[in-house]
């Protein structure tokens, strides 16, 4: 004895394929595995050409076949169907492609077909016959598919992510980031595809739905707008801690400045985002292009410490400086880079016993060098001799000579003890840094060099008594 149910379909989606009926058995299939937690879905052809489609979970009862959104998977973040769309849809489009429907469960047997509607005899609808199960032991759902070819279930199967073949690269608690398996990115909302994306570096399967995202998603599930899920692509990058994404993201900010970059490179978050995780995890150096051009010694060095030098525009420099990274580190672009290697060097100080002959008698001009500016300034506390100095950041070759507030000490290269012209000279420039307590380029450093030549030119013209003979002969 059979009993027949309605379908009461309104609206037919005349623009459904086949390929999109079986995406829905699937897609249900798949729900039941996930919310029962059962065996994954069974999908094969017997041998008389029927394609099987079997879950292995509760059973399908004739209630199911409506159009209502589902308390139980709208719960389910995880689930596919919960946005009003039903099995009728993909029924209706069986129907209309002349492919024959036998739905097996423990719950009765059901096919479809044409009936005159209940209480208005002149009006065919679509019905579904439910029959007493088969095998009232059966478990499952299983959907048996006559007149459907290869190519119809292959194009199914290609739209859910289980059976793409991408790759996940990383997940996130707003979605995975997959590897594109051709040039097109897709985009999935679990695990279903919703959109194509043909200037994306990566694939999307995005698990946590936005108001937007669920507004978007109509009844036939495609050609989903890129407004309504971009924030969640951001969100899934900007949660990212992998360090094989922000390799991708990296290498693909090389292009920008031939405007040839994917699409997620234009936003400025997920670059900087991508910055912080190499510089924590790998030995990086983030340059703009002036940078790289300048800076060439130290570029030099980075790379022979093992450093992998990351070129970025300008913008994005100024956006991470002083900045920390996702393990809370200093993100190294050139000035903290060049901060690392000062904390990290080590003077090699030279005792005066260790000078030879020559260095000795040039470092005991010490004090005459000094008279000529009026003495040792106070602020002085010694002068000292190093084998190695500190590399100046602008050229990153080695400093003739430096100021150690912290010692209050002069210290100057061994090489300076040549000759008295090189010594004298490196020891007053630094005197000037001492006691004007300002760096190279300044105004206020050249103010107190240029004091000090003229206290010098003061000296040297009163030891040779041409100011005196002016003065008697005026």
């Amino acid at each position: 004895m059979r009993k027949r149910f309605d379908l009461n379909i309104e609206k037919i989606l005349e623009d459904w394929k086949t390929y999109h009926a079986i995406r829905e058995v699937i897609a249900n299939a798949i729900d039941e595995q996930i919310l029962t937690k059962t065996e994954p879905i069974k999908i094969f052809k017997n041998k008389d050409g029927k394609w099987h489609i079997r879950d292995f979970g509760r059973g399908l009862r004739y209630e199911h076949l409506t159009q209502k959104e589902n308390d139980e998977k709208l719960k389910d973040p995880h689930i596919i169907g919960k946005f009003g769309i039903g099995l009728k849809d993909a029924l209706a489009t069986f129907d209309r492609h002349n492919v024959k429907v036998f739905i097996k469960s423990k719950h009765g047997d059901i096919t479809i077909g044409k009936s005159q509607k209940h209480g208005f005899e002149d009006i065919v609808t679509l019905h579904a016959y439910i029959f007493p199960p088969s095998d009232p032991n059966f478990i499952g759902t299983e959907f048996i598919l006559e007149g459907l070819s290869d190519e119809d279930i292959e194009r199914a199967k290609d739209l859910f992510l289980i059976f793409s073949g991408e790759k996940i690269i990383e997940k996130t608690d707003y979605g995975w980031v997959l590897k594109k398996k051709s040039d097109v990115a897709r985009i999935y909302i679990n695990g279903v595809k919703v959109a194509e994306e043909e200037n994306f570096l990566f694939s999307y399967n995005i698990t946590s739905l936005t108001k937007k995202i669920r507004h978007a998603l109509n009844r036939e599930r495609t050609n989903v707008g890129r407004s309504a899920y971009s924030d969640r692509v951001k969100s899934i990058l900007l949660s990212c801690k992998s360090k094989k994404v922000a390799e991708f993201l990296a290498d693909d900010l090389k292009n920008y400045f031939t405007g040839e970059m994917h699409d997620e490179l234009k936003w400025i978050d997920v670059q900087e985002h991508a910055v912080k995780i190499l510089n924590a995890t790998e030995k990086v150096v983030f340059l703009t292009p002036e940078e790289l051009m300048t800076a060439t010694n130290m570029v030099d060095e980075a790379r022979l410490g093992g450093y992998k030098i990351i070129t970025i525009p300008k913008n994005l420099k100024d956006r991470i400086r002083g900045v920390k990274d996702i393990a809370g580190k200093p993100i190294r672009d050139l000035e903290e880079f060049y901060s690392e290697y000062e904390e990290s060097f080590e003077f090699k100080f030279i005792k005066s016993n260790q000078l030879s002959e020559r260095e000795r008698e040039v470092f005991d001009m010490t004090d005459k060098i000094f008279s000529l500016i009026g003495g040792k300034p106070k602020i002085i506390k010694d002068v000292k001799i190093s084998e190695t100095m500190r590399k100046e950041m602008d050229s990153f070759t080695d400093a003739n000579g430096a100021w150690d507030p912290k010692t209050a000490s002069i210290i100057i290269k061994r090489d300076q003890l040549k000759s008295i012209e090189k010594y004298a000279g490196t020891l007053l420039h630094e005197t000037a840094h001492a006691t004007s307590g300002a760096s190279d380029l300044t105004r206020d450093f050249e103010i107190k060099l240029t004091e000090l030549l003229g206290k010098i030119c003061v000296k040297l013209i009163k030891n040779k008594g041409i100011i005196r003979q002016q003065l008697n002969n005026g």
